[in-house]
């Protein structure tokens, strides 16, 4: 379960700018002139989220959301009222005020998830301030029709959208992290009470049992500590053999990607994810808090990509340079024609399991 092992084989694991005031004589009292805006600082993925989670904090705020502009490197903050935007402009973000709260979407998503059948999808994308209805090729005939009639019925908060294939957990059989019943991939190394442990996918340990292997048959090297699924879609792993566990990611061009710390996912930020079915692809966070009705149950609190993933790929790695982000859950489509992919969040899982990355 090492992510790199040394002499062996690998294992996946998968300026600021702020315009000023000259200082002068005259007052804008003397010009008349409006005080400019303050310019939006430029920043890495990274520091958006930090930003993001600082300026939406809190039920009451005035925000309704965030999402991080890859090609002009900002971050844009959706208000409800001009404080918010006063708030979010100084604060070096871009205000865009928005008819919908982030209250009233998420009772939208909560009400649909109530009444989803599995196949679906529900999250809010704050780009269209609206949330996303997902429906895989299984929705048709009268469960389509209902689907159809909730979304219509939310006044404008929701639209639905239909993706090919079938939303479906990545366990499938293969080479990487195995179980008597299949394989998945490893997502991050990490460290809990001074011992060594890794994280990957919930429905792993659920659907294929309690010990792994780094190869099909082959001897145990970690066994289940804990596990959920459904409802969450994370498990933590503990190695049980004296294998090597670098903190880092298989990029599988015969390097790896350190992985130093972890940290919530912005939407609109570019990511990667390394699994062990097809290796590493990339695209852009869609949506988080995002809910997806697999047959075994519905699973929350989910980062919704456009990265595509297979069968096998479960629990791998999403992550952005050194910050871990998230473990494959499931999705729809395959790596050649595209679709989306779901992932738990690293930190939500490591704050469930009192473990740190290391």
């Amino acid at each position: 379960m090492s992510i790199r092992r040394t002499g062996g084989r690998r294992l996946t694991r998968t300026a600021i700018g702020v315009a000023a005031l000259a200082a002068g004589t005259l007052t804008l009292a003397d010009t008349g002139a409006a005080a400019p805006a303050p310019t939006p600082h430029t920043l890495t993925s990274s520091s958006a989220s930090k930003l993001a989670r600082t300026l939406t904090a809190g039920p009451e705020n005035g925000t309704a959301g965030a999402y991080y502009d890859s090609t002009a490197r900002k971050l844009v903050v959706n208000v409800l009222d001009d404080d918010a935007a006063d708030r979010v402009r100084d604060a070096g973000a871009e205000p865009r005020h928005v008819e919908h709260s982030r209250a009233q979407l998420k009772n939208v998503q909560d009400s649909l998830g109530e009444r989803a059948v599995p196949g679906t999808a529900r999250g809010v994308n704050p780009k269209l301030n609206k949330v996303v209805v997902t429906a895989d090729s299984t929705v048709r005939g009268a469960a389509l029709n209902r689907l159809e009639r909730d979304v219509a019925a939310q006044d404008g908060k929701a639209v639905l959208r239909r993706t090919a294939g079938t939303f479906r957990s990545l366990l499938s059989g293969g080479d990487a992290i195995y179980s008597s019943e299949g394989r998945c991939s490893l997502g991050f190394n990490v460290v809990k009470d001074g011992r060594p442990y890794f994280l990957t996918a919930g429905h792993c340990a659920a659907l294929s049992g309690a010990t792994w292997s780094e190869t099909e048959g082959g001897p145990v090297v970690g066994e289940v500590d804990d596990y959920r699924f459904p409802g969450n879609d994370d498990a933590l792993v503990e190695y049980t053999a004296d294998v090597a566990h670098p903190s880092e990611v298989n990029l599988y061009d015969g390097s790896a990607q350190p992985i130093s710390d972890a940290r919530e996912a912005v939407v609109g930020e570019r990511v990667r994810r390394s699994g062990s079915t097809t290796q590493v692809h990339d695209g852009t966070v869609q949506a988080l808090d995002a809910s997806i009705s697999y047959p075994e149950g519905d699973v929350h609190g989910l980062i919704q990509t456009d990265v595509c993933a297979e069968p096998g790929d479960s629990g791998g790695s999403l992550f952005a340079d050194n910050s871990a982000l998230g473990l494959t859950s499931g999705g729809s489509g395959d790596c050649s024609v595209g679709g989306e992919t779901f992932f738990a969040p690293v930190t939500d899982a490591l704050d469930h399991y009192g473990a740190e990355i290391g």
